[in-house]
């Protein structure tokens, strides 16, 4: 009798044919995938991300990612994709606020030696410099922190800008006899002194900057800035009453840093006391 199906005739499917061991393969295959699934999610994750950026961009689509995954093995370039996003990260505005701030220091060192460092035009032209740097320095950590930028590099460079400037512009001007040594001996001595102390007792917390540090660091600026420019008059009377102000502020803060890092030092050690004798009770 022609043309009766074989399902209809009592015969088997194709599907029913098929080989009992190479259906236990395949069900073996499928679980080591599981398997290699919840063992390794750093794998993954990635090839899903490029493929569906593949799909986006009229690559080979979510399909090949997930082809790529289920033999356990990374997509090409996706390692370096991750490493791209990771680089990418560090060229946010704050950071390029305080690279500007370090390339700004060899120039207002430049501007303010140029002719003699006596200069009026030449001096008007290094002030600009070193209020960019300050100004720069206003922001950039603010903006870091809200919007969420903060990086390794910016941790680094940002207090090394900020005392680079400063520290320049206070050995020039005492290079050029417009302020006394022993001034610029205490700013940066304080400065230094501190930055130090704070990697020495970082193993028991951090010393948080004070609204006192933070006056300090404005009056400084301003005293410095007015220092640069060439006034006379009242100017200059005023800008050495700006300077003994700063002076004031930086021994000041200075002594309370002192203290606090004294402070968290003892309550550090004690905590560690505390903690060792609850471990052998």
């Amino acid at each position: 009798m022609t043309g009766v199906p074989a399902s209809a005739a009592g015969g088997s499917s194709p599907a029913k044919q098929a080989n009992p061991a190479s259906l236990k393969k395949s069900a073996k295959g499928a679980a080591a995938a599981d398997v290699s699934a919840v063992e390794a999610p750093g794998v993954l994750e990635p090839t899903a991300a490029v493929g569906s950026g593949a799909a986006g961009h009229g690559g080979a689509g979510p399909d090949a990612g997930s082809a790529a995954a289920a033999d356990g093995r990374a997509p090409r370039g996706g390692k370096l994709a991750a490493a791209a996003v990771n680089q990418a990260s560090v060229w946010n505005i704050a950071n390029l606020l305080t690279m500007l701030r370090l390339i700004l220091v060899p120039g207002f060192v430049a501007l303010m030696l140029a002719d003699g460092g006596y200069d009026p035009a030449w001096r008007a032209f290094a002030w600009a410099a070193f209020a960019i740097a300050m100004i720069t320095d206003l922001f950039d950590g603010h903006i870091a922190r809200t919007y969420d930028l903060v990086t390794d590099f910016g941790k680094i460079a940002d207090p090394i800008a900020d005392k680079a400037i400063m520290g320049a512009a206070l050995i020039c001007l005492s290079a050029l006899g417009d302020l006394p040594w022993w001034v610029t001996i205490v700013i940066l001595g304080r400065e230094l002194g501190i930055t130090l102390l704070r990697f020495i007792v970082i193993r028991y917390g951090v010393i948080p900057a004070s609204r006192g540090g933070k006056l300090k660091t404005l009056t400084q600026g301003v005293a410095v800035g007015m220092y640069v420019l060439p006034l006379t008059g009242w100017l200059a009377t005023l800008r050495w009453w700006v300077m003994a102000a700063a002076l004031v502020l930086t021994v000041v803060t200075g002594l309370d840093y002192v203290r606090q890092a004294i402070v968290l030092r003892r309550q550090g050690i004690a905590a560690r006391q505390a903690a060792a004798e609850e471990t052998d009770a």
